[in-house]
């Protein structure tokens, strides 16, 4: 199978659909292998490949990284997961003329394009996918010479004609014309080579005399887009700058919060007594996807959310999902000021301490939440037998992404099979056969990896070695220093208390560790804003009980909202 292609323009490759929705794009996959390149309206306008792969219909977003102008380089790099590319037909062709599956994950193959009919509508930052060199307007070259001997004979000849034989031209932004802007047309060196320098031997005679500083500031070329880029699998790699030419230095750019390094404490500074109430949940901002005053599961922000979650591969949902739960937990973002009023140096030790009570309780409500929100994920799937299916499985996949040796982020781990296991879910037959018929190998990681290893968790046996493991399951010990008392006969469960504490300061003492591995896994990361704010706490609660019934009391929420769920698995499964 072969794709079509006229050159590098994208907009003549007939598999390029322009803007095009999520819902029109599905429609038009019909088979196995079906794709289609659209630029997503909910993206800005970014690169999507739309396929369908084994009955479902797969989105995957393509980073798209803006480079400064080089002669010998693309403008552009293009990538999927690992490889780029320097432009998005090259990206289509090498996958699918490869048989090359979209992502290692799910093992999409794209094999037949969806021939578009008719031109393509303009609209969103489409420019910014059309790489074409006959799309992009060549400014009006500049007559280049320079003041010295050697630059005589260059008198009347444009720059382009001036480049060596082989080189490519650059195209050169029109500048207003200032006393010394020859110096700011300088054409910059190939990536590679080293920039001769002026010696003291050539004089005035030397056909690169340096020139002098520049009176207009550096032109660099826009981000492709405002909000970071996001990728349905994974973790993007953002091209290094290892051909940065000599002498060269880019705009710093500020680390995330999240990869900042440690201060490190004072020694010999004075004892603070440690205050009692310490949060580690973010101020109570307005949300983007939510109105100020909201109803209980909105219909409108539930559907946004689907979609939202089905553009972003469970790899990059996981990673999210970790960011958020460091952030909750106390183990990443900590100030010095937090640090300074807790008497330790994250919230793994505070959780152990009598003045972690606040801590303990967010924990576990954001626990509860969580799991009830996955819960509904399944039961408020009212379509076909294979869409709740489907949810099951993208669940299980989830896990996996946070199970140890992954993202490690065992209490989002937690969180979501506490969602499968919730007797309203575990309870439908149809679905959970419906699965292992259509989903064989998501039913067996569940039943054969997920459910051992939650058991062994839950009971203070799994593995919590830090690099494995980047945020511990704490549940076990919050739920004890909370007073709740542990199930099963008398001997079992001192065995099971003795093993609970124990893990607990472990886990108290490698915090260092803990958080070194979750700045690890996480560096590089650019989260997506609104799935990083539809994971907090405070966006689950106002999602599930509204703005009003968020400030009832715990209990009588979440006995609400069982009651809820009950409902719906009744209606999706009746009792015989």
């Amino acid at each position: 199978m072969q794709v079509l292609q006229d050159g590098e323009d994208l907009a003549s490759q007939p598999w390029y659909h322009g803007p095009l929705s999520r819902q029109k794009a599905e429609a038009l996959l019909q088979q196995d292998g079906d794709f289609l390149v659209r630029a997503s309206g909910s993206r800005a306008g970014r690169p999507v490949i739309s396929c369908r792969w084994q009955g479902s219909a797969l989105h995957f977003e393509v980073l798209h990284v803006a480079l400064r102008p080089r002669p010998g380089r693309p403008s552009a790099l293009f990538q999927l997961e690992d490889e780029r590319f320097p432009s998005l037909p090259s990206l289509v062709r090498s996958y699918v003329i490869g048989q090359r599956p979209l992502s290692r994950a799910t093992g999409a193959v794209a094999s037949r394009p969806v021939i578009r009919h008719g031109p393509i509508r303009r609209s969103f930052s489409e420019d910014t996918l059309l790489e074409s060199p006959a799309r992009s307007e060549l400014p009006r070259a500049r007559k280049w010479s320079d003041s010295q001997p050697a630059g005589l004979e260059h008198m009347g000849r444009s720059r382009e004609d001036h480049s060596e034989p082989g080189a490519s031209a650059v195209p050169m932004c029109a500048l207003p014309r200032m006393g010394s802007d020859p110096g700011l047309l300088k054409t910059p060196s190939p990536l590679g080579s080293v920039v001769d320098s002026l010696r003291a031997s050539d004089g005035q005679l030397h056909a690169k005399a340096p020139t002098k500083p520049p009176r207009t500031p550096s032109l660099v070329l826009r981000e492709a887009s405002e909000c970071p880029p996001t990728y349905c699998e994974l973790v993007p790699r953002v091209p290094s700058a290892q051909g940065t030419p000599l002498g060269h230095t880019g705009p710093e750019t500020e680390a995330p919060w999240w990869e900042a390094s440690e201060e490190e404490e004072e020694e010999n500074r004075s004892f603070v007594r440690p205050e009692a109430e310490i949060s580690f949940w973010p101020p109570n901002n307005p949300f983007c996807l939510l109105g100020p005053q909201n109803r209980p599961l909105e219909p409108r922000v539930l559907s946004t959310l689907r979609d939202l979650f089905l553009e972003h591969h469970p790899g990059s949902t996981a990673l999210h999902l970790l960011l958020v739960d460091c952030q909750a937990t106390g183990l990443l973002g900590v100030t010095k000021a937090q640090r300074c009023a807790m008497g330790v140096a994250s919230g793994l030790e505070l959780l152990t301490l009598p003045h972690g009570h606040r801590l303990r309780l967010e924990l576990l409500e954001r626990h509860e939440a969580l799991a009830l929100a996955g819960a509904l994920a399944v039961l408020g799937c009212a379509g076909p037998l294979e869409e709740r299916a489907a949810t099951l499985r993208g669940l299980v996949e989830l896990a996996l992404a946070l199970r140890p040796g992954a993202a490690g982020d065992l209490p989002g781990l937690a969180a979501v099979m506490g969602a499968l296991l919730m007797p309203q879910v575990s309870r439908l037959e149809r679905t959970w056969r419906q699965l292992r018929r259509s989903h064989t190998e998501a039913a067996l990681a569940f039943e054969q990896e997920l459910k051992p290893l939650m058991r062994a968790l839950d009971e203070g046996a799994g593995p919590c070695e830090p690099g494995e493991v980047a945020l511990p399951h704490v549940a076990p010990a919050v739920r004890l220093l909370e007073g709740e008392e542990l199930p099963g006969p008398l001997d079992e469960s001192c065995e099971r208390l003795l093993r609970t504490l124990h893990r607990a300061r472990q886990v108290a003492r490698d915090a260092p560790k803990f958080r070194e591995a979750a700045a690890r896994r996480l560096r590089g990361f650019r989260p997506n804003p609104q799935l990083r704010e539809a994971l907090t706490t405070g966006f689950v609660q106002r999602l599930l009980w509204g703005s009003r019934g968020v400030g009832a009391p715990q209990d009588a929420r979440l006995e609400k909202f069982q009651r809820v769920l009950s409902v719906l698995s009744q209606r999706l499964e009746p009792d015989v």
